[in-house]
């Protein structure tokens, strides 16, 4: 069962990233505990991992808000999130999916994937798969953290532009199921350079 604070934490999270709470927007304990029923020491470790994203920032004497993260700290994120991904595809690639082979099979099949995360989108959940797939847990972690922070940047991602990532997917998926460590390699930082192009689109948007 997810502890309190985890579930505080999610729904901050998802709501951030979807825009329902703007930048700049002031988070209150208080108000909080009262919202979503608990004391305000699960929101306090809720606000604490959030500002540890840098999905919000604490400020003495004025409390904690929603970060207004620039465009060119995505850009940074997105250089070092794209670099681990790489790493995450070859390590995957080494065990030819291991335990999460049955799921990249489905990629490839263009089926539907029952394991999501809190981005309810396609584009993520296949990003977490890789990364569960290589088998090193403390690069999944740091994947998830940056999976997170930069799917912020995509709130403006027009439906087309999702699908349009299924192609990739595949492809990513395939090299690994056959052990190719090189092109499942190459071919994740190719994927990972067009959503690069994709936010350089959106930027204007992003820093209205």
């Amino acid at each position: 069962m997810e502890s309190k604070p985890a579930s505080v934490l999610r729904a901050l999270r998802a709501e951030i990233i979807a825009g329902t709470l703007p930048r700049g927007t002031r988070l209150k304990e208080d108000q909080l505990a009262e919202r979503f029923g608990v004391s305000r020491v699960p929101v306090r470790e809720a606000l604490r991992q959030l500002e540890t994203e840098g999905f919000v920032v604490a400020e003495k004497f004025k409390g904690v808000s929603v970060a207004d993260s620039s465009p060119e700290a995505v850009v940074e994120l997105m250089q070092i999130r794209r670099g681990l991904e790489v790493l995450a595809a070859q390590l995957a690639a080494g065990r030819r999916g291991g335990e999460s082979a049955d799921l990249l099979r489905a990629v490839v099949n263009e089926e539907r994937s029952d394991q999501e995360v809190e981005v309810q989108s396609p584009r993520f959940t296949f990003h977490r798969l890789v990364a569960a797939a290589s088998g090193n847990a403390r690069l999944d972690q740091m994947i998830e953290r940056l999976v997170h922070q930069t799917s912020w940047a995509f709130e403006r991602v027009t439906q087309d532009e999702v699908a349009s990532s299924g192609g990739d997917h595949a492809a990513v998926a395939n090299a690994i199921l056959r052990g190719s460590v090189v092109q499942a390699g190459l071919l994740m930082e190719e994927h990972l350079r067009r959503d690069e192009a994709i936010f350089a689109a959106l930027e204007p948007a992003f820093r209205d």
